[in-house]
């Protein structure tokens, strides 16, 4: 009777051993002392440039890609999504030396108010910054005055990105739907 009580008892200690061992594993994640390899101190760049989001004419640098079911009777053009490969310029004018791009996409994202999504990797092709990028990412409430969003990361000088950028519109074509907007980014890399 022992015997048989060993036999039942025995799959039952077994799956016991087995369960505590193959729940024990290696953890997923490791923190490392500053400063990670490649990276250097902390340091705040400024950048300044002008952004030039062009919708009309034969070669548009922002193209409207979907809308919703609504977006066309919406005050706010909610559900309107645009992708773009906008100019970015050390002057005003869109003659003025380009410095980068900004490439990504912006989405109409509120019902009652016209605020955008944006989601936008600043592309810099010139200067002591060419070849880097930073990654912006949050709502532009365009109607304001000066609009405040984040900066979430960013790629070679730019890595381990945080900060934000200051947009304001200087020049707005209502029939055209052209727009050049003056942009202040401050970058902790």
């Amino acid at each position: 009777m022992a015997s048989l009580y060993l036999l039942l008892l025995l799959p039952l200690f077994l799956a016991l051993i087995l369960a505590a061992t193959i729940t024990e594993s290696k953890s997923f994640s490791t923190t490392v002392k500053a400063p990670y390899p490649g990276h250097k101190p902390d340091k705040l760049t400024h950048l300044h440039f002008y952004f030039h989001d062009i919708v009309s004419g034969d070669k548009p640098t922002s193209v409207q890609v979907a809308n919703g079911p609504t977006t066309n009777s919406s005050a706010t053009g909610f559900g309107l999504v645009a992708v773009v490969d906008d100019k970015l310029t050390v002057g005003p004018e869109i003659t003025s030396e380009e410095v980068g791009r900004a490439q990504g996409m912006y989405a109409s994202a509120d019902q009652n108010k016209l605020g955008l999504l944006m989601a936008f990797n600043l592309v810099f092709t010139k200067g002591k910054f060419s070849d880097s990028t930073v990654a912006m990412y949050g709502r532009n409430p365009v109607l304001s005055k000066v609009r405040e969003m984040p900066i979430i990361g960013g790629t070679g000088a730019f890595r381990f990105g945080r900060g934000y950028a200051l947009a304001k519109t200087l020049v707005f074509n209502i029939t055209s739907g052209d727009a050049v907007v003056e942009y202040n980014v401050y970058i902790w890399h």
